[in-house]
C-alpha cells in the first residue's frame, strides 16, 4: 500500500471514530487493550496496554485512528504489566471464531469474497444452534468480525474459570472430534424389557434422531428405486443392504420413530453410523481451535473498523444474524454520499453494496465506501490527481 493510500485511509478512519460511539466491553478495566497503526507494513502491533493507559475510548479511537483495535477475551488484575505472568489472569470469555479462509470446502483462490463470507455465516448458524441447544449459553454476543467471518464471545459465569484444556473439550464436541457414536446410544425400559435408543432429547443423538426420522418418512414416500438409490449414497451402504434397511423402515417404522437401534436387525444401526457421518459434516462449526482454547486472547473491538476491509466489527442481534449480509450492513454511513478517485490495480469481479460487477483496471471515480474496500483489501490506491 502506497504512502499516501494509508494516510488517506488513516484520515478517513479518524473521521468514522469521531462520530461513532463505540461500546466498551463489560470489565473494560481488567482487559489488555492492542492495536495496530497505520504504519508502513501495517502489521506491528502495540499491545499490553490497559484502559488506564489509552485513556477514554472514544478519544484514543479518534486520536491514533487504527488500523484494528483489540481488546483480551481474558480480565487481569493488571492489565497493563508488560508480561502475561505479571498481569495476573482472572478469568476469560470463551470466545469463538469462525474464519472463512478455513472452511472446508472452500477454496480461497477459487471462491469469491462474499461467496466465502456466506459459507460462512452458514456455519455460524451450525455453531450457535450448537452453543444454544447444546450448553444452553445465554449470555453471548454475535459479532462479525469486519473482514473474513465472526465471532460468538460467551460471558456465562460458568465458562470464565474454564483452563485451556476444558475449552479444547468443547471445542472437540462443537467439531465432533473423535464422535462416539456409541455413546449416542442409551437403552431405556419397554414395558418390562429394556432395548436400545438413541439419546434423542439433545445434543448429537437428537441431530442423528432428526437424520434418521426424516430419511425414514422421505424413503417411504419414495419408489423402491430411488429410496435405494438414496441409501447406497450413505457410508458402507450397497445394493443388499439397502434393500434389507428399506424392508426395516417399511416394516419398523414406530420404533424408527422411537430411535430404536435394534428394529429389524444391524440395517438400522448401520443406517445410524452412516447419518452420524452425514450430521458431523453439515452441522460441525468449524471453529478456530486455538482462539477457543486460549485463555489470553485478543479478539477485535466490536463497533471499531477492520483494516483490511473498511468495514465495521458489528455486534448482531441473534435474530439479526439470518439475513445479514455483511457487504452491505456492515459498511460505515459515514463512508457513503460521496465519491472519490482511485486507481484499480486488481481488476475482476467485485460485489459489493448489493451490486455485482466487473472493474477495470486504472484510473475510476467510484463510491467512497467501495474505493474504501478495494484499498484496504490491496485492490487499489487512492488517486492523487
Amino acid at each position: 500500500m502506497e504512502a499516501h493510500t494509508r494516510e488517506y485511509l488513516e484520515g478517513r478512519f479518524g473521521d468514522y471514530y469521531r462520530g461513532a460511539d463505540v461500546a466498551l466491553p463489560p470489565t473494560p478495566e481488567r482487559r489488555e487493550w492492542g492495536y495496530i497503526p497505520w504504519s508502513a507494513g501495517g502489521t506491528t502491533m502495540v499491545r499490553h496496554q490497559s484502559l488506564l493507559d489509552i485513556g477514554n475510548l472514544g478519544d484514543f479511537l479518534t486520536r491514533t485512528a487504527p488500523q484494528h483495535v483489540y481488546f483480551s477475551a481474558a480480565r487481569f488484575n493488571d492489565p497493563g504489566a508488560g508480561t502475561m505472568d505479571e498481569k495476573g489472569w482472572q478469568s476469560a470469555d470463551l470466545v469463538f471464531d469462525l474464519d472463512a479462509d478455513h472452511l472446508p470446502g472452500v477454496d480461497p483462490e477459487t471462491t469469491s469474497y462474499a461467496d466465502m463470507l456466506a459459507a460462512c455465516k452458514d456455519d455460524l448458524l451450525s455453531l450457535l444452534d450448537i452453543l444454544e441447544n447444546d450448553f444452553d449459553f445465554t449470555d453471548t454476543q454475535v459479532v462479525f468480525s469486519g473482514g473474513r467471518g465472526y465471532h460468538v464471545h460467551v460471558r456465562d459465569e460458568n465458562v470464565r474459570e474454564l483452563d485451556s484444556d476444558a475449552r479444547r473439550e468443547i471445542v472437540d464436541y462443537v467439531r465432533a472430534i473423535d464422535l462416539d457414536v456409541e455413546g449416542l446410544i442409551g437403552t431405556e425400559s419397554n414395558r418390562g424389557t429394556t432395548r436400545r435408543v438413541l439419546r434423542r432429547h439433545g445434543g448429537w443423538g437428537a441431530r442423528v434422531h432428526d437424520r434418521l426420522l426424516e430419511l425414514a418418512e422421505n424413503l417411504r414416500e419414495m419408489e423402491e428405486e430411488a429410496a435405494l438409490e438414496r441409501l447406497q449414497e450413505l457410508q458402507g451402504i450397497g445394493e443388499g443392504r439397502a434393500k434389507t434397511i428399506l424392508g426395516q423402515i417399511h416394516n419398523n417404522f414406530e420404533a424408527i420413530r422411537e430411535g430404536n437401534v435394534e428394529a429389524g436387525g444391524p440395517g438400522t444401526r448401520i443406517l445410524v453410523n452412516a447419518l452420524a457421518e452425514e450430521a458431523v459434516t453439515a452441522e460441525t462449526a468449524p471453529i478456530d481451535e486455538p482462539v477457543t482454547t486460549d485463555t489470553k486472547r485478543l479478539i477485535r473491538l466490536p463497533g471499531s473498523l477492520h483494516g483490511g476491509s473498511g468495514l465495521r466489527v458489528k455486534t448482531l442481534e441473534r435474530d439479526e444474524v439470518a439475513d445479514f449480509d455483511p457487504l452491505e450492513d456492515a459498511i460505515p454511513d459515514r463512508f457513503r454520499g460521496e465519491k472519490i478517485k482511485i486507481r484499480v490495480t486488481e481488476p475482476g469481479p467485485v460485489e459489493f453494496d448489493g451490486d455485482s460487477f466487473t472493474l477495470s483496471a486504472g484510473d475510476q471515480s467510484v463510491k467512497e465506501c467501495l474505493g474504501v474496500f478495494l484499498m484496504a483489501r490491496g485492490r487499489a490506491e487512492k488517486e492523487t490527481k
